[in-house]
């Protein structure tokens, strides 16, 4: 049987994408609490590859620069 941890690696899918039955499946078989730390956790994964993206793009920019970017970012996401 799959462990959370994997079952993560199946479930992520491209927003123009569909879910595969086997996704689907994985997705199924966890509880509401697996689900939400498998969306925890690629949440902020997420913001630590934009953050990454942003100080390669921008070496000029202060530490702080870099996060409040990334915090409009992600503010501004779902908008």
């Amino acid at each position: 049987m799959l462990g959370a941890a994997d079952r993560a690696i199946v479930i992520v899918v491209m927003a123009d994408e569909q879910a595969g039955p086997d996704q689907t499946h994985a997705l199924r078989q966890m509880s509401p609490a697996e689900r939400w730390r498998v969306a925890h956790r690629l949440y902020w994964t997420m913001r630590r590859h934009k953050t990454a993206f942003l100080r390669a793009r921008h070496p000029d920019w202060s530490e702080q620069r870099v996060s409040e970017q990334v915090r409009r970012n992600f503010q501004h996401a779902g908008a």
